[in-house]
């Protein structure tokens, strides 16, 4: 292994899946492959003190210990572990819940070698990704010292994406109607140049707006 290699490693609980993007990911120079696991519990059996991933490819649902289980178990443990979230769905609720738990953001498991590549790169370097979604407009508006100015009622409104409600639910939790709602989201995605709840939820956690 070469000491500017990205140590990385794979939990997901199918064989093939893993095996399949082990090798894809250990055809990158900049890559170096530690370990596979099939789920949490397997995971915290093979990760070494003194080796430690600095970025692990993490499936969500998985058997013994899930996603959500193994990501805060590796916050507590091993926090400087990036996670990276891989996800069958662009499911805003199983992706909010998983950063909330810890990780740094999720990619799709159809992404091709070569985003995966880049997301691996980004997280390492930059500490958050997310996909196509946001692509890199999220870390900009984290890392820029321009902090938009924002109202009271749109960091209520900030807060209460961080939840399961649903859009209706947040209107009437703010006493105002749910186009009042939509017109906060808006207001957002243009002042944060962002484009999804996904996106509200990790400028929120990552600006300590919402304390996890």
């Amino acid at each position: 292994m070469k000491t500017n290699q990205i140590r990385i490693a794979i939990v997901d609980d199918h064989s093939l899946f893993r095996s399949g993007v082990a090798a894809l990911m250990q055809e990158f120079d900049d890559l170096h492959v530690l370990f596979e696991a099939g789920d949490g519990k397997q995971m915290q059996q093979m990760i070494n003190k003194q080796l430690v991933p600095h970025v692990i490819l993490m499936d969500i649902n998985m058997p013994v210990m899930d996603g959500y289980q193994a990501t805060t178990w590796l916050k507590s443990n091993y926090p400087e572990v990036k996670v990276l979230a891989l996800s069958m769905y662009e499911d805003d609720k199983a992706v909010i819940n998983m950063i909330k738990c810890g990780a740094c953001g999720y990619l799709l498991k159809e992404s091709k070698p070569v985003e995966v590549l880049e997301a691996i790169k980004t997280i390492y370097e930059k500490g958050i990704y997310i996909n196509e979604l946001v692509s890199g407009k999220m870390i900009r508006s984290v890392s820029s010292d321009n902090t938009p100015v924002l109202t009271k009622s749109e960091i209520t409104f900030l807060e209460l994406c961080c939840t399961e409600l649903t859009y209706k639910e947040m209107a009437d939790q703010m006493f105002v109607s749910t186009r009042t709602v939509d017109n906060y989201r808006e207001a957002l995605f243009r002042k944060l140049n962002l484009k999804s709840r996904t996106g509200l939820v990790l400028y929120a956690i990552q600006n300590d707006i919402v304390k996890l």
